[in-house]
């Protein structure tokens, strides 16, 4: 019987919740520590899931001889120091999305994490979907033939409801960037899981909200990240693309719409409180213009979590992200920002590192 990996998790933000609860229903981990620097959090997260590790300082918590391995779930300016000095710790670690600020940044987690050997995966949490899956088979087996489009939406409301002051999210020297890098890289990864690979895009991105209250004062701060970023892309095999990405979508929550059209057939990725799939393949159901809504096989189904303990363990799909995907995913996020900036088409280039 193989031990249970024992696991922490820095930053017990919201976006924790998801990791603990994919570590309680797996047989193959346990919780064991848990890292915030807010002390208060700590206690309380702590106290919750009966933790009694406890650290606000994550190098103290990664170089714990009891931690086998650790999520990273902190705001995006951390992921780099911390994923790097999980690597210098020899810990494998669940990196959450985007992986860093910049490229340089998620090349060099890269190329250390290959030189130490040490496990990662980075948490594109839309590759574990049964419909992203079963879609991703059903492409891959030809059903809807030479892949001609791909339309993708992400809308939310995050930015407009709730009159919220000037958070990291808003900051681009903590967030990096804002809708684009928050929504638009599931919608890039995405991409890339179900159809192939970027040549080349032409982005534009806006701030309708351009200045909000700063956290310790009435003094309003500006807003230097976007609240939506539109744009077209060129994908290998003449595939066209086009994405629409925004936090000031009034009414919706988690709004992800995905459709993929070809040569034989077409497809509607869904996400709004279900995961859905409606396919038209062939020429019945394409002459009678239907999309038929599809009941997604059990085997599709996957757990993000789960997928990580897999991947430790020499039992991973090949299915889930790791940090050849981030660095790529990153490359996108970069280059989509300065042909927004440029308001031309911009390439794709260099080798991964």
């Amino acid at each position: 019987m193989e031990l249970k990996i024992r696991m922490g998790i820095i930053g017990m933000g919201g976006i924790a919740e998801g990791h603990i609860r994919g570590i309680l229903q797996s047989n193959d981990a346990e919780l064991v520590a848990i890292c915030d620097v807010d002390p208060y959090t700590l206690q309380q997260k702590g106290a919750q899931y009966s933790i009694a590790k406890r650290f606000t300082n994550y190098r103290e918590l990664l170089q714990c001889p009891e931690i086998d391995a650790v999520s990273i779930c902190t705001p995006n300016h951390m992921h780099y120091p911390i994923a790097r000095e999980a690597i210098m710790n020899k810990k494998p670690f669940a990196l959450e999305k985007p992986v860093s600020l910049n490229e340089q940044e998620a090349q060099e987690l890269k190329r250390l994490a290959d030189e130490h050997g040490v496990t990662n995966m980075v948490c594109f949490s839309y590759r574990f979907k049964g419909a992203a899956r079963y879609a991703k088979w059903l492409i891959d087996q030809g059903h809807l033939g030479d892949i001609y489009h791909v339309y993708g939406q992400y809308l939310f409301y995050t930015s407009i409801v709730g009159n919220k002051p000037l958070l990291w999210r808003f900051r681009k020297e903590l967030a990096g960037s804002g809708a684009l890098g928050d929504l638009g890289s599931h919608m890039l990864d995405l991409t890339r899981f179900l159809v192939g690979d970027f040549q080349s895009v032409c982005g534009h991105t806006g701030t309708n909200i351009s200045a909000r209250k700063m956290l310790d004062s009435e003094r309003m701060g500006e807003v230097t990240v976007d609240d939506y970023c539109h744009f077209m892309a060129k994908l290998d095999n003449g595939i066209s693309a086009n994405y629409s990405i925004t936090r000031c979508a009034f009414g919706r929550f988690n709004y992800q719409r995905f459709e993929i059209y070809g040569s034989k057939g077409g497809l509607v990725y869904h996400l709004d409180d279900s995961d859905t799939l409606e396919v038209c393949l062939g020429d019945v159901y394409g002459q009678s213009r239907m999309y038929q809504k599809m009941s997604i096989p059990p085997h599709f189904q996957a757990n993000q979590m789960q997928a990580f303990f897999d991947l430790i363990n020499g039992k991973g799909d090949g299915l889930a992200a790791t940090l050849e995907d981030g660095v790529m995913n990153q490359r996108l996020l970069d280059t989509i920002l300065h042909s927004a900036e440029e308001y031309k088409w911009m390439d794709l280039k260099g080798e991964l590192g």
